[in-house]
């Protein structure tokens, strides 16, 4: 199946989305989960706002320079039990591992 631009952007959000709820919630661990660039992986965190999707930076405690994890706060209008009934649909059209 191919994807257009979009929908693939639109799936890459939903997938990280996803993932950052379920614990994978560091820019190392996104590429490690996916196999994405770093840059890709910065920026899908970057653009979940543009779908109401609120995800913040947590510092761990006592921790320096950036260290911490990705928290969703509030998925706007995407229901997060359909991404996650769909997230190894939507990681394998993706062509994630």
């Amino acid at each position: 199946m191919s994807l257009s631009k979009t929908k693939s952007s639109f799936y890459r959000r939903l997938y990280v989305a996803h993932l950052i709820d379920q614990g994978v919630a560091s820019v190392p661990a996104l590429m490690e989960a996916t196999g994405m660039p770093r840059r890709t992986a910065q920026d899908t965190i970057t653009s979940l706002g543009e779908l109401d999707i609120e995800c913040v930076f947590e510092k761990g405690d006592g921790e320096r320079h950036n260290i911490g994890h990705y928290t969703i706060k509030q998925w706007g209008a995407i229901d997060p039990q359909w991404v996650a009934s769909n997230a190894e649909r939507l990681g394998q059209v993706l062509g994630y591992r």
